[in-house]
């Protein structure tokens, strides 16, 4: 601990969200700082964008010990300036890019601590692609622009302990010792508090706790743990290990997981049996690094894994589910969770689960378009609701005669058709065509709109081979596709490659 009381004011920001307690945090913060003699004051800038709207509250502390001789007290400034702020404390790796980007941190002042979860932003979600930042690239900007940086899932050590991230990070500003304050005095500022004192205390330790522990994730979140395949699934993985190459067999046995879940062992096997002759080519015109393989495995297995309104169900009600949104409101042994969720079918999210036959009849059908109702909200936790979404559920058994599974099944086998027919002329473009599927995605009019772009590529692509680096051209294509929903900006890729 620095016993020692600083010179000058000891200027703190705090960027949280909407219900992590960084109110609360502050608070605790002055608290402490008051009753060991110094002078405190905290405000507030609270956030209206973004995910559940970003607060930055502002705490500056000052040893009453240096006060001029007249007794006045200081003025302490209402807002953290850039370039003069000691420690920044963000209850999100994106909330700490932003402080980074701010100026509030600095290489020759700053203590940055940071948990390293995501929470994602808007404009990540509502990205045609896969618009999440790098959060590799978020910890390195944090750690390079700070004096010092302490990153550390800190709402998982928070979740574990039964508290708020709040808690976490307020252990983990003792631990790093940047205040003069002991331990004991971090304590007892919870302890004043009364609420809650117990699970904060448990938070608080493990969040001290993980500024020493050279075995925790400092840089980065904990990698996820791959699932496991089940013994139905034995005989499909000794097929991978014995068939395939070892680069590729981490994502074939992910894919055979997550499809035996979707539908069955059966649907799983049909995975590797596509595969094979994929394999097959990748050996005899690749280089030994397997990317046709792994790049055709993991978008096969999405694309194979396609949302409906079955999986959807699904999902919705299982038991797993209940657990981790009990998990993560906080739900007591003594309360009663509800779970309300809106659902608004289209007749073609209806008809797509319907046997072909019936499907095709109701999508031709006026009367079924008129007698679809509006949105609806479902209450899942209770017994009408779950029964609702829980026979929907079961229709998987008879997903393979169903009109989206036909239609599905056959654009897959045209779309590997085209990638055997693409190998033996120019590899690299056989590899780009596999990135091609993740532009279908989702389901109503984004999955329209996704089928359209890829359609539209897929028709290019003798054009595409008779420019001098089709590999490059194809993925500038689906990059364009991906830029707005509208597709303007494909159209103009299209016109140029025209």
């Amino acid at each position: 601990m620095n016993n020692r009381a600083p010179d000058k004011a000891i200027n703190i920001a705090i960027l949280a969200m909407g219900g992590e307690g960084g109110g609360v945090l502050a608070d605790w913060i002055v608290d402490l700082a008051e009753h060991r003699g110094f002078v405190a004051q905290t405000t507030s800038v609270p956030g209206v964008a973004q995910r559940t709207g970003a607060t930055i509250y502002y705490v500056e502390i000052y040893p009453i010990s240096h006060m001029a001789s007249n007794g006045q007290l200081p003025v302490l400034s209402l807002t953290p300036v850039p370039g003069h702020v000691d420690i920044v404390i963000a209850s999100e790796l994106m909330e700490a890019a932003r402080a980074v980007q701010r100026g509030l941190v600095t290489s020759d002042r700053t203590l940055l601590i940071a948990s390293t979860h995501r929470i994602y932003s808007i404009g990540e979600k509502c990205a045609m692609d896969d618009g999440r930042v790098n959060s590799t690239q978020l910890i390195e900007a944090a750690s390079s622009a700070s004096k010092r940086f302490i990153g550390k899932d800190y709402q998982r050590i928070a979740r574990e302990s039964g508290s708020v991230i709040s808690a976490a990070l307020f252990g983990a500003l003792s631990g790093v010792e940047a205040l003069p304050f002991a331990r004991e005095d971090y304590v007892a500022a919870i302890e004043r508090g009364g609420i809650g004192i117990k699970s904060s205390l448990k938070a608080f330790a493990a969040g001290f706790d993980s500024v020493g522990n050279a075995s925790s994730v400092a840089a980065g979140q904990a990698a996820a743990s791959a699932r496991k395949p089940g013994p139905g699934l034995m005989p499909l993985v000794k097929r991978i290990e014995l068939e395939f190459p070892a680069l590729a067999r981490g994502v074939l046995i992910e894919g055979i997981t997550r499809l035996a879940d979707y539908q069955d062992e059966a649907y799983a096997g049909k995975f590797l049996a596509r595969l094979s002759p994929i394999a097959a080519l990748d050996n005899e015109f690749g280089d030994d690094q397997h990317r046709l393989l792994v790049d055709a495995a993991r978008n096969l297995a999405l694309w194979m894994s396609y949302e409906d309104a079955i999986r959807v169900a699904d999902l919705k009600t299982r038991h797993s589910r209940f657990q981790r949104v009990a998990k993560e409101v906080g739900c007591g042994a003594r309360q009663q969770l509800q779970i309300d969720d809106f659902f608004h079918p289209r007749i073609n999210e209806i008809a797509d689960i319907l046997p072909a036959a019936l499907g095709r009849y109701l999508m031709s059908s006026g009367w079924a378009r008129r007698a679809v109702l509006g949105g609806r909200i479902v209450r899942t936790t209770s017994v009408g609701g779950f029964v609702q979404l829980f026979l929907v559920a079961s229709l998987r058994r008879w997903r393979r005669s169903s009109l989206r599974f036909q239609a599905e099944q056959a654009r897959i086998e045209s779309w590997l058709q085209a990638v055997k027919q693409a190998v033996s002329e120019d590899y690299d473009l056989a590899v780009a065509l596999c990135d091609a599927p993740r532009l279908i995605k989702g389901y109503g009019g984004t999955h329209v709109r996704g089928n359209g772009s890829y359609d539209r590529i897929v028709a290019a692509l003798d054009s595409l081979k008779r420019t001098t680096n089709p590999a490059d051209g194809l993925r500038g294509l689906i990059d364009a596709a991906s830029q707005d929903e509208r597709g303007e900006a494909l159209d103009r890729a299209l016109q140029t490659l025209r």
